[in-house]
């Protein structure tokens, strides 16, 4: 289970942590979504915390009012299909993090990010014609901690947020587009997914520059 291992020392001293995940990197369609979950305080770690990939759908809804109460600030960041297109994916995960850490009431003065990358810089920009928004957050002190969302609670936290929030956007989109099944597959490459892009082509929610099968979009 995640602990406040890795936050306790840094706030004990002061600083405002922020812990930050994404979720949808591998998707073929619909957007990248990072969640960012500010403490600069110690409070009680919500029951059940934990990676939001280790959870059911129905135990991750029920942690969503939970983590949002006892985190002092959070925030959810999107980058959709078509910027993720134009940008590419480490930019766009970059975009993504920022909008996420902007919705934050307070700045933090530290990041712990999952994974091996700084989601909070983009170290290569390729020409689009979409503009490229400011990143201001690359000079942050950050932590990059493998399987982050399986040791720093505000980690696993921003993890939540961030699938339930894809995940109901998901849904949601599914009703426009019912025949991709993503109220199921959530846009992830599934047998059935792949299928139907067979069947009906790709449409603008889905990531064309990853060369899916298909027809023109519809």
């Amino acid at each position: 289970m995640p602990s406040l291992e890795f936050e306790a020392p840094l706030l004990e001293r002061g600083e405002h942590v922020v812990g930050i995940d994404e979720v949808g990197r591998g998707a073929l369609a619909g957007p990248v979504v990072v969640g960012a979950v500010l403490l600069w305080e110690i409070n009680t770690i919500p029951d059940g915390l934990t990676d939001s990939k280790l959870l059911s759908a129905v135990r991750r809804t029920a942690l969503e009012e939970p983590i949002k109460s006892w985190c002092n600030s959070w925030g959810i960041g999107w980058a959709s299909a078509r910027e993720i297109d134009q940008w590419g994916m480490r930019t766009a995960l970059a975009v993504a993090a920022t909008r996420a850490v902007n919705e934050l009431s307070e700045k933090p003065s530290v990041a712990l990010i999952d994974g091996n990358l700084n989601l909070l810089i983009s170290p290569i920009q390729r020409e689009s014609e979409l503009e490229v928004p400011e990143l201001p957050y690359g000079s942050m002190p950050v932590s990059t901690l493998i399987k982050g969302d399986r040791k720093s609670c505000a980690i696993a936290a921003a993890s939540v947020l961030a699938k339930v929030a894809r995940d109901r956007f998901m849904r949601e989109l599914s009703t426009r587009y019912p025949s991709y099944g993503w109220e199921r597959n959530k846009g992830y490459g599934t047998e059935s997914h792949m299928q139907a892009i067979l069947e009906y082509g790709v449409c603008d929610q889905h990531r064309q520059s990853w060369k899916l099968p298909g027809a023109e979009s519809i």
